[in-house]
């Protein structure tokens, strides 16, 4: 054999070698490591409400791994762009799930992002912790809720304006974006609203596009329905940088929350801090925390947050406690399971309660939502909102709306032997 073949030979030979020990190297580190994957918008219309997710997760992970980590390994964040892109969610969940192994995903905000990868992971069999409000009417395996289903915060707040501490609000404007979670969170409104006896003229119902921006006419219109003699609200449903334009416009017309109060179920602390709140002192939201309640857990968050960020004016708001609270119910299920198995996971989380940031316990509960309080705040000046209406304690989220026909008979339980989403209390059956 010639000296340049043994050389070739030897050189292949050492190449395949470097490789296969890389591999057995990358391998092992897989081992040591428990993958999570972040799926928010960090760019389009949603990055305004989207991006502190993220960053949030990121803090969430570093802490964990300062006492340790999951079962002795190490948590690895793999963070995507779906950039508000809907069925971009769908093909940057599956990337995670089947290309990155990630155990677990904590992601999307809007209600259609959320749509668009449910079938994903109910093929793949993974978890997904979504932490926004919602408008209810589902129940997935495979699905954590840690935002408020409709009876958490948009019919408390409907109640709070009803009542004479809310102004004995007679009329209704429902205001909000053209997409899933608004029409059908005002269909539910619409249908108690008139339950409370409130007549199908007084009930006005409006949608715009994402990105919206040419307010001038819908606030005109509001001005108008607002002004025949009975006290109005709007209860507004828009999401993302739609807002900014919104609330502007309410300002440039003298809206004030006086005359026509707006609660926003989409603003928080985050879309406030982009905004001149001056002419919107009074106008309302309502969540389920607020970055301004007093508690030594919150004030320890905000302390962590604003360390981990190295910016004091960044706020915190209501879907960073929910992956707080997911996060938090996560670890304890994974710990309490032995494993990060997904089957395993799911059927650990029933029941797991960690503590929330205003004072108390959440608790998950068997349809696979969490117990949370409701908090109506008033803005203020500085962009922070004044609690003005509490629950005494926490509310257990009803999943199917007892509004709505085709509803009212179904309830969620992922417990054996049940293990249903939509199980028909009166026929007995699990619709699938």
């Amino acid at each position: 054999m010639s000296l340049t073949r043994r050389f070739m030979l030897r050189a292949t030979g050492a190449l395949i070698g470097g490789a296969l020990a890389l591999g057995a190297l990358a391998a092992k580190a897989d081992e040591d490591t428990i993958k999570i994957g972040i799926l928010h918008s960090l760019s389009g219309t949603m990055a305004i409400s989207e991006t502190t997710l993220k960053d949030v997760m990121l803090m969430l992970i570093a802490e964990q791994n300062k006492k340790g980590g999951v079962l002795g390994k190490k948590l690895e964040p793999v963070v995507v762009d779906p950039a508000s892109n809907w069925p971009l969610f769908a093909e940057k969940a599956r990337e995670l799930i089947a290309k990155d192994k990630v155990a677990v995903v904590f992601g999307c905000w809007t209600s259609v992002s959320r749509k668009s990868v449910l079938p994903v992971f109910q093929e793949l069999n993974s978890i997904l912790f979504y932490p926004v409000q919602y408008e209810g009417e589902e129940s997935q395996r495979n699905v954590f809720y840690t935002g408020a289903a409709p009876n958490q915060q948009a019919i408390p707040a409907v109640d709070y304006l009803m009542s004479a501490d809310g102004g004995s609000v007679k009329r209704w404007v429902l205001e909000g974006t053209d997409y899933v979670y608004p029409r059908t969170t005002n269909k539910i409104l619409e249908a108690y609203l008139k339950s409370k006896g409130v007549p199908a003229e007084d009930i006005m119902i409006n949608y715009t596009p994402f990105g919206y921006s040419d307010w001038q006419t819908e606030v005109s219109k509001i001005k108008a329905f607002g002004s025949a003699g009975k006290k109005t609200a709007v209860v507004s449903t828009i999401n993302g940088d739609a807002n900014v334009p919104f609330y502007k416009e309410l300002g440039n017309q003298g809206v004030k929350a006086t005359d026509i109060p707006v609660v926003a179920f989409s603003v928080g602390e985050e879309e406030l801090a982009g905004l001149d709140t001056k002419p919107l002192v009074g106008h309302l939201a309502a969540w389920n925390y607020f970055e301004s309640i007093d508690t030594p857990e919150n004030k320890a968050f905000i302390d962590q947050w604003h360390d981990f960020i190295k910016n004091p004016k960044r706020t915190t708001n209501d879907p960073m406690e929910a992956h707080y609270i997911g996060f938090n119910m996560w670890v304890k299920a994974v710990e309490k399971a032995g494993t990060t198995d997904p089957d395993k996971v799911i059927d650990a989380l029933i029941g797991v309660s960690v503590p929330n940031l205003t004072g108390g316990y959440s608790t998950m509960m068997p349809n696979h939502h969490i117990t949370k309080p409701v908090y109506i705040g008033e803005i203020q000046a500085d962009g922070q909102l004044n609690t003005v209406w509490q629950t005494p304690g926490t509310v257990v989220a009803q999943e199917w709306s007892p509004y709505l026909e085709g509803s009212r008979d179904l309830i969620a339980d992922w417990r054996k032997p049940l293990a249903c989403g939509n199980f028909n209390v009166k026929t007995g059956k699990c619709g699938g």
